[in-house]
Formats: structure tokens, C-alpha cells, sequence
């Protein structure tokens, strides 16, 4: 029924295009004809592949919703290839076909500037610098971050990515102009503020999607429109509750999947600016934010896949495809990034930089060596000496059993003819 469902779908899709096709008179424009054709093809594949992929772990608001999602990631993946595969200049004119505004360099911008928190040589608005910095990233930042929460479902690892960015936005101001914030807009707005009171609110709103009773009932089925409205609106919440236990000390495994999580977060994270800075793309673009809407919603597919194949693998023998394939668009992103512009990748890190990166690496290696085989070697040794001693109290104490000659052993006996006694 679902490929007889298919093809009926796919059916009526082509003879509406075709339809379309025929009753207009073909414009003689080749740029037009080939972007209607690009967009017809991938409506298409998206119309199969939403009934024919196969289901993710969610099935709210609807399987087909997340399967609309992954040939997403399909089609962007393989535009990523195509412009990878460009010259520099014909890569960045491509996105002309996308918006005509683009394919331009961007203007020089200022973002570091004046971090004075009030300043007094400005008499008529003192605080302008922190009115400055108010603008539309600000509630950007909070929700990115409340969303994010929601995916990985952890309070410790969030604040993690949230304080590493900040500290890579620092290291890598030499390369771009946007990482270049002053020391509060970086702690008190990016970490406490925003993202902090995002990750907050996620944790918060997690507490009550692991309380929240699920039982599911059909819409048909509720007497009240209350009731029928309330099923609509908790449609869009999850099916069941699963709730994420990393535990990364827990083995070695869990520990580097745990770090392996992080460092492509990071990476997702950094391209989102490296990417805007090599194709010219002003920060307020509608695709930077498609872009990250597409991340929000794979990306919480991709976290729950990743987790239920490292719980339990023996069900998941294998990772997920939505998984695989975030992995794959977020090397395609920095290998568009290094291959339009090394020269700014190349741009050594200053000294004192280098030698805190180095200081870090050196720590996080050696907690992994005591953590994962020194503390295991110790604990094992105390063990075998802890039975060796065992064994030999035991051993002694057949040995004063059999001779009478322990003095110990023969006071514990009197005591215990005396009370048989009394």
C-alpha cells in the first residue's frame, strides 16, 4: 500500500508539472529554464523520498516530517559537493542563482570597538555601547541555545560547547572580524544571559517532558473540543520520554564519543561564520537561517541516533543514517572553507594562544591516561593485594586451628565454653 501510495503521489506530481509545462510558452532564458528544472527534480525526489526513506526514532509530529528532513540533508549534501568541486570565483557567483544580491564582498566591519561598559565621553547616551550590542542575535543566541539543549539534554555538556566557543571565538579573532567581542559581550551576554538562560530554560522545559504523563489517546475518541485541541497542540510533543544519561567517565568508549560530540558541534558551530565569511554572505541572510533551522532539526535526530547506539548497541548495530549524514555535510562545510580561503585558516595563532591550547590538550590527556588505564592499573593492583592479604589470614588461621598454638583462638574458645556454661 505505501509504494502503491508512492507512485500514486509521484504520479500526479509529474503530470502537474507537465501540465504546468504545457499550457505556459517556454521562456528562451537558459539561467530560468535550468533553476526550474534543478527545482522541479529535487520537488520530486523529496515527494519519494518522504514515503519511501525509512523512519527515524521520532514519530511526532509525524514519520513523514523527519523523513521530509533527511532528504534535506541529502539535497543540501550534495550541493555542498557541487560547490566544493567550483573554482573559487565561480562558487561564490553560483549563489547569485540563489539571490542576485549576492556574489559580493562584504564591507569591513568594526565589532570589536569601544568595550568601555559606560562611557563618559558619550554625555547624552553613556551606556550605548551595551544598547549596541542589543540587536537581533541577541534573542538568536537564547533560542539557538534553549533548542540545542533540547537536543543533546544535557546541563554540563552544553555549558561545555557554550564556554569552548566563547574561548575559540578569542583564539580565532586574528582570522575573522566577527569573533572579535569584547570580554562581557563574550561572558555576561553570550555565556550568562543568552546562552545561559537558553540552556536554562531548556533544562527546565526537559524536567517537564520527563514528568508529563503519555498516554495517547485518538482525536476522534475525546468528547470535549478541549480535549481535541489539547491532542493537537501535544502532537507535536514526543511520543515517549527518553532521557539522555551520557556518563562519558564511565568507560573509554563513552568518554571519546563524548569528546567526538563535542569537537563536531564545535566544528558545526564555526562553519556557521567561515562559511558566511568565504561565500560573502552578510550575516542577516535568510539562508544563514535556513541553514540553522535545518541544523535544529536534524540535529536532534542525529543526537538521539548517536545516543541510542552508544546505550544500547547490541539493538543498534549500527549508527544512524541522519547521523552519518550530519557528519558528512559538517566535513563538506570546513573542506568548502579550507579550499576557498587557506590563507586565513593558515594564519598562525598568536604564542601565548598556541600555549594555552597546548597547556589544555596536555591536561585533557593526561586526566584520559589516569582516568581510563592508571586509575584502572591501581585500582586492579590494590585489588590483588586486598585477596593476596586475604588469603594469607586465612591460611594462618587453618594453620593456629590445627596446631592449638594461637593464643587468640584459644581465649575466643574459653569465652565460648564459659557461655555454653552460664
Amino acid at each position: 500500500f505505501r509504494r502503491a501510495h508512492t507512485l500514486t503521489v509521484l504520479f500526479i506530481l509529474t503530470c502537474a508539472l507537465g501540465y504546468v509545462t504545457l499550457l505556459e510558452e517556454t521562456p528562451q532564458d537558459t539561467a530560468y529554464n535550468t533553476k526550474r528544472g534543478i527545482v522541479a527534480s529535487i520537488l520530486v525526489f523529496l515527494c519519494f523520498g518522504v514515503t519511501q526513506a525509512k523512519d527515524g526514532p521520532f514519530s511526532r509530529p509525524h514519520p513523514a516530517y523527519w523523513r521530509f528532513w533527511l532528504c534535506v540533508s541529502v539535497v543540501y549534501e550534495l550541493f555542498l559537493i557541487f560547490i566544493l568541486f567550483q573554482t573559487v570565483q565561480d562558487g561564490r557567483q553560483f549563489m547569485k542563482y540563489i539571490d542576485p544580491h549576492l556574489g559580493v564582498p562584504l564591507p569591513e566591519r568594526d565589532y570589536g570597538g569601544n568595550c568601555l561598559i559606560y562611557d563618559p565621553g558619550n554625555a547624552t547616551d553613556p551606556f550605548h555601547n551595551i544598547w549596541d550590542k542589543l540587536d537581533g542575535f541577541v534573542p538568536a543566541h537564547f533560542f539557538g541555545w534553549y533548542l540545542k539543549t533540547l537536543m543533546i539534554r544535557d546541563w554540563w555538556m552544553c555549558m561545555i560547547i557554550s564556554v569552548m566557543f566563547e574561548f575559540l571565538e578569542y583564539s580565532l579573532e586574528h582570522q575573522l572580524p566577527n569573533f572579535s567581542e569584547c570580554w562581557w559581550d563574550h561572558w555576561i551576554m553570550d555565556v550568562i544571559l543568552c546562552n545561559g538562560l537558553g540552556i536554562y530554560c531548556g533544562m527546565k522545559t526537559l524536567s517537564w517532558l520527563s514528568l508529563k504523563t503519555y498516554k495517547w489517546q485518538g482525536l476522534w475518541n475525546i468528547p470535549t473540543y478541549k480535549g481535541k485541541m489539547k491532542r493537537i497542540v501535544f502532537q507535536f510533543t514526543p511520543y515517549s520520554w527518553v532521557k539522555f544519561e551520557w556518563k562519558p567517565a564511565s568507560s573509554l568508549r563513552r568518554w571519546l564519543a563524548v569528546c567526538g560530540i563535542i569537537f563536531v558541534f564545535l566544528l558545526a558551530e564555526l562553519n556557521t561564520f567561515y562559511l558566511k565569511f568565504v561565500l560573502w554572505m552578510p550575516p542577516e541572510h535568510y539562508l544563514v537561517l535556513l541553514r540553522l533551522v535545518f541544523f535544529v532539526n536534524v540535529g536532534g535526530v542525529a543526537m538521539r541516533e548517536i545516543y541510542d547506539f552508544m546505550d544500547d548497541p547490541k539493538f543498534h548495530k549500527k549508527l544512524g543514517q541522519q547521523a552519518w549524514l550530519v557528519a558528512a555535510i559538517t566535513a563538506t562545510e570546513f573542506l568548502i572553507v579550507v579550499k576557498y580561503d587557506p590563507y586565513t585558516l593558515t594564519l598562525s595563532l598568536p604564542f601565548y594562544i598556541t600555549q594555552c591550547w597546548i597547556l589544555g590538550i596536555i591536561l585533557v590527556l593526561t586526566w584520559t591516561a589516569w582516568r581510563f588505564f592508571i586509575r584502572d592499573i591501581t585500582l586492579r593492583y590494590k585489588e590483588i593485594r586486598r585477596q593476596k592479604q586475604e588469603h594469607k589470614y586465612e591460611k594462618d588461621k587453618c594453620l593456629s586451628n590445627g596446631d592449638g598454638h594461637s593464643s587468640i583462638l584459644d581465649e575466643q574458645n574459653g569465652n565460648k565454653l564459659r557461655e555454653r556454661k552460664l
